[in-house]
């Protein structure tokens, strides 16, 4: 390697005003300017940025005690169950919880879905939320209901912790049968009627690092418009940047991450409750992650544009449910966000699930932080597991 840098060195010059922070929309056109190796020696940092459904989110909440003392051992907020199985008066309210009388399923398709993303959503945004609470009642915890409405600077704490986001990668969804059907890549119309996808492709955090080379414990990020933390791999994380065989195209598998940040410091703006039609409720959030030019081996990633990443595209309507695997090919992210791609021969309408424009919001607003050395990178303490490193 040319060249060599390190976090401390990095974090120096961004403590003296001195770093050099790229977008990796930006970091593109440089390296085409002026090639990897001269982009490496002058560029520091390469920020990155996603906004979008992320299921497997959530909040641990910490409500503070009543008078008398209570263990809530059941809890809803607006309505909205909570897990509450940890101790008196904490619970864990995840994205997708529903109320006990919705009927989400596909007989009521038009319907919308109030759930645990939107609770987090109207606590982020200082909304009033309902709690409601009941327990058995024990001597130390005589307390048996009780109801208030609150507030998220009413209550002592709210740990945002999001067990599976920032796929590496997702599939293009399509829909070979003969009927419409309601999932979370959105509404699939039958005989491939359209496609729908869910990454950032250029500017996806861990495309940008498909090895993990500076992604780890410790990691610090923009996380729902504060800033977080990832904490360890996320559930199901299968990473990797793999090449088709036959083609020869880089498409990355599935990296995850597991995230965590005080919701105090974020912004509605980046955690908004979603509805899906015929599936359910879930939360969209906005991450990013700031990726060291640690080497020229760092940039030659970090440098991918949409033209050299692709999306696998998966048939939802019978593959994928029944866990069967079909070759049906990929799309560049190039042709994905040029709103049509090819699919057996046929021209398909492409629309994403995520927000592009809000993607590249966040990684200028991370440069903007680290420009302004309001935010220092984290040096990870153990990197994440990389291609074949992890059996989970």
């Amino acid at each position: 390697m040319i060249v060599e840098r390190t976090y401390k060195e990095i974090n120096e010059r961004i403590k003296a005003g001195k770093a050099v922070v790229l977008t990796a929309e930006e970091v593109i056109g440089k390296v085409k300017e002026k090639g990897i190796i001269q982009t490496a020696k002058e560029v520091d940092v390469v920020t990155t940025g996603t906004f979008g459904p992320m299921c497997s989110s959530g909040l641990f909440l910490n409500f503070g005690h009543t008078k008398p003392r209570m263990r809530m051992s059941k809890v809803w907020l607006n309505e909205i169950p909570a897990y509450a199985g940890i101790a008196a008066v904490d619970a864990f309210l995840g994205a997708t919880e529903l109320s006990e009388q919705d009927p989400c399923n596909t007989n009521y398709p038009g319907e919308f879905r109030y759930g645990g993303g939107h609770v987090i959503e109207d606590l982020v945004a200082r909304k009033t939320v309902k709690l409601r609470a009941t327990s058995y009642g024990t001597d130390c915890y005589p307390r048996r209901e009780y109801e208030k409405d609150i507030t998220l600077d009413s209550i002592n704490e709210a740990i945002l912790f999001n067990p599976r986001n920032c796929y590496q990668n997702y599939s293009c969804a399509i829909n070979t049968t003969e009927k419409t059907i309601h999932t979370y890549m959105g509404t699939l119309k039958p005989h491939i009627g359209n496609a729908s996808y869910s990454t950032s492709g250029q500017l996806s955090p861990l495309l940008k690092d498909p090895y993990f080379k500076t992604i780890g414990v410790g990691t610090r990020i923009f996380l729902g418009g504060g800033t977080g933390y990832v904490v360890w791999n996320g559930t199901q994380h299968f990473p990797g940047f793999l090449k088709d065989k036959e083609s020869g195209k880089l498409t990355g598998a599935g990296g995850t991450l597991a995230v965590l940040g005080d919701l105090k410091q974020m912004n509605a703006r980046w955690l908004r409750g979603v509805s899906m039609r015929g599936y359910g409720a879930s939360l969209a959030v906005g991450i990013g992650l700031p990726i060291p030019i640690l080497n020229e081996e760092v940039l030659e990633y970090a440098a991918k544009s949409d033209e050299e990443l692709y999306a696998p595209i998966v048939d939802y309507g019978d593959a994928y449910p029944n866990l069967r695997s079909e070759d049906l090919g990929c799309a560049s992210y190039a042709q994905l966000k040029k709103g049509s791609i090819k699919v057996k021969g046929k021209d398909v309408p492409a629309t994403p699930m995520s927000s592009y424009p809000r993607a590249v919001e966040i990684a200028g607003t991370l440069k903007k932080w680290i420009q302004k050395g309001d935010f220092l990178l984290g040096e990870p303490t153990q990197l994440l597991p990389g291609p074949g490193e992890n059996d989970c």
